[in-house]
């Protein structure tokens, strides 16, 4: 490398500490503002109850989006990946059915 292209390099990396300058003031701008204009008074019952399906969730309902990039990937996974995700969702099944089994299903 040249002495030119050391200073041609150096000099293109001077605006890096003006983004991060900008963009850190910004944030804190865009932040600061949506503390100033947030409502303070106390969360409504509303806000405060079970979201949509009108109650509150049972159990851990995170475990069923595995199954979508599972899905999108079956052809690459092999053998191995397929029978991981047959116990997966085996063990899905009998925690359907415990629910199913205490009446946590019944919308009466």
């Amino acid at each position: 490398m040249t002495n030119q292209e050391i200073i041609n390099a150096s000099n293109s990396t001077h605006p890096l500490p003006l983004y991060l300058v900008i963009s850190l003031l910004l944030s804190l701008i865009l932040i600061g503002a949506s503390f100033a204009f947030a409502s303070r008074g106390p969360a409504s019952s509303e806000k405060l109850s079970a979201y949509e399906c009108g109650s509150d969730l049972l159990g851990d309902v995170r475990s069923l989006p595995f199954l979508f990039p599972w899905a999108v990937s079956l052809n690459k996974i092999g053998w191995f990946g397929f029978r991981s995700m047959m116990v997966f969702v085996r063990i899905l099944t009998i925690g359907f059915l415990h629910e199913w089994k205490k009446g946590a299903l019944d919308w009466e």
